[in-house]
């Protein structure tokens, strides 16, 4: 991640009346450093920094902003909900301290007050938004009519991230007063030392009497000698009957997914014959490079 810049100025000495001293044969004056406030301006800003930050690279941009407000060592503690806003929209995955398998930080496995839970390993958890780290697990029993036909997607996304993924966290939820259940799966891909991160999100919202929506997002970050940022949201709604079995819906979410990657290629195709192609410097008649 490329640095945002250094530390601004120092905070201005001030020297109230009420702390001089002074006596006939010298002036003795105790100096110190009032405590800056906080502007709101500030504080959004900086929000703004975390909720923007590009995969992987969050601790870079706490480390870039701590630089930058040097003045307001507090600061970060004030942006508490920018942090988690970034966790759940960025479907953050975790090591859990009771376990090997990953889970999800999602909105809609949240249990309030900082706890979510974890279907696969029947547990809760407290989660850390600023250090992204999970405590305090709790066994946790799933309670929902949907519960087998929830059991039996994790099973089918199972397979299909086997199949069509290098890598990748899902998990299956009930939401919306069980009326509704939240298929999210997350697939991350870090190279810092090639410069560039990326990550792949879905997120379907499933009703049993017959609806499958959905958003796949792509987020990738180049920062070799510059920065370049792809970014894309693709809204879904996928056919589907009522009381479809989990392999029927995994089957849309996979053809759905297919397709988006196709169109991504033939747009990468696109741009590197287009738009990109006329960014380059085109050789002389010569067919020489100059200089």
């Amino acid at each position: 991640m490329q640095g945002f810049g250094r530390a601004p100025h120092q905070a201005p000495l001030t020297i109230p009346r009420s702390r001089r001293r002074a006596s006939r044969q010298a002036a003795d004056f105790e100096i110190y450093c009032d405590p800056p406030e906080m502007s709101s301006e500030n504080v959004a800003a900086v929000s703004e920094f975390i909720k923007g930050a590009p995969p992987g690279e969050l601790d870079n941009v706490i480390a870039d902003i701590k630089a930058l407000t040097l003045e307001e060592p507090s600061l970060l503690q004030s942006v508490k909900p920018a942090f988690e806003t970034y966790n759940e929209e960025q479907l953050t995955a975790i090591k859990l301290p009771s376990g090997s398998q990953n889970a999800l930080i999602t909105p809609y496995n949240s249990l309030g007050g900082g706890r979510y839970f974890d279907i696969e390993s029947s547990s809760s958890y407290e989660f850390d938004h600023s250090t992204q780290r999970a405590s305090g697990v709790q066994s946790y029993s799933l309670e929902s009519q949907h519960s087998d036909l929830i059991k039996s997607l994790h099973k089918s996304l199972s397979t299909h991230v086997t199949e069509h993924y290098p890598s990748a966290t899902y998990a299956v939820f009930p939401t919306d007063s069980d009326s509704t259940i939240a298929i999210i799966l997350v697939a991350n891909k870090y190279s810092p030392s090639n410069f560039w991160n990326g990550r792949w999100r879905n997120t379907y919202l499933y009703k049993p009497s017959g609806s499958l929506t959905g958003t796949i997002k792509v987020d990738v970050h180049y920062y070799e000698d510059g920065n370049v940022r792809m970014s894309t949201n693709k809204n879904l709604s996928l056919p589907i009957s009522s009381g479809a079995s989990a392999s029927d819906i995994v089957r849309q979410i996979a053809q759905a997914e297919k397709s988006y990657q196709e169109e991504l290629n033939r747009g990468f195709a696109s741009l590197s014959e287009g738009a990109f192609k006329g960014l380059r410097r085109q050789l002389p008649v010569t067919r020489q490079k100059v200089g």
